[in-house]
């Protein structure tokens, strides 16, 4: 399955056996994004509680990665399955929903898409809807099988800055980047991981879908290589997971990964 389908698509196979549409949606007080549309989510969704349910509360950073068995007991409980094939949107458009999809595959589970526009591209063309509320469900055999190369660590990232071995791209905005503005979270300084690049994470969307291929392609001119690696990082590992999925659409070859703990961690270890 591709990592990005249209609502037509999803229209087209809502009644595909084994179809699981999870609903991502979260409130992001911090960034300030929030959606008008979180008394609705679409037919059939499931309400996948990333904040609570597949993050590790216990971290000192948000939205930290959950263990694999922590995260296959969550899934279960879901009723997701083995052969599940998964669809996962949000209703900020894309925002959630590519970390999600990036948590689905760093577990070992590859069936699973981004809907493209997420909940306000399917409202848009007046497509099925119900009340949006948790329920139970079946439980499911879902296991998880963790690709570690998905995802570095502070010490990966900190040797990084000298060997350049990998190129570590900031999904922040140029602000945040530069010093220049304040990060959203109160008393964490702004700026860089030393020899990373930016590419604000708002450049590979156009009206809350993801630009095409042809624009995507010059946004990541400067890493046209497919031979080094690429680590992905933004303020808490969300938005990294866009510039991820923009990078798949695109075909490049590199091996990925997410830097979870992101610019929340590092400045706080490193000042």
């Amino acid at each position: 399955m591709d990592s990005l389908v249209t609502v037509d698509w999803l229209k087209n196979h809502l009644n595909d056996s084994d179809l699981v549409i999870l609903d991502a949606s979260a409130s992001d007080i911090i960034s300030g994004n929030v959606s008008e549309l979180d008394t609705v989510k679409i037919v059939g969704a499931r309400v996948f509680d990333l904040k609570n349910d597949f993050s590790d509360t216990t971290s000192l950073y948000p939205n930290t990665l959950l263990s694999p068995e922590d995260f296959e007991l969550a899934c279960q409980s879901l009723g997701i399955n083995k052969t599940s094939k998964i669809i996962v949107y949000d209703n900020l458009g894309v925002y959630w929903s590519p970390r999600v999809w990036w948590l689905f595959k760093a577990m070992g589970h590859v069936n699973i898409a981004v809907l493209d526009g997420g909940l306000p591209e399917w409202i848009h063309h007046n497509l099925p809807l119900e009340e949006n509320k948790k329920e139970t469900y079946v439980r499911g055999n879902f296991t998880a099988s963790f690709n570690s190369e998905m995802v570095v660590d502070f010490n990966s990232v900190l040797e990084n800055t000298i060997s350049e071995v990998a190129i570590l791209i900031d999904a922040r905005s140029q602000g945040r980047f530069n010093g220049t503005e304040a990060e959203p979270r109160k008393d964490l300084r702004s700026g860089s991981i030393p020899n990373s690049i930016n590419i604000p994470y708002t450049t590979v969307l156009d009206n809350h879908k993801f630009k095409d291929k042809t624009e995507l392609l010059q946004l990541f001119e400067n890493v046209k290589n497919d031979v080094q690696p690429l680590v992905f990082s933004c303020g808490s590992g969300v938005t990294a997971c866009i510039l991820l999925l923009a990078s798949e659409l695109v075909g490049t070859k590199n091996k990925k990964s997410v830097y979870d703990g992101s610019w929340t961690e590092w400045a706080q270890k490193v000042f």
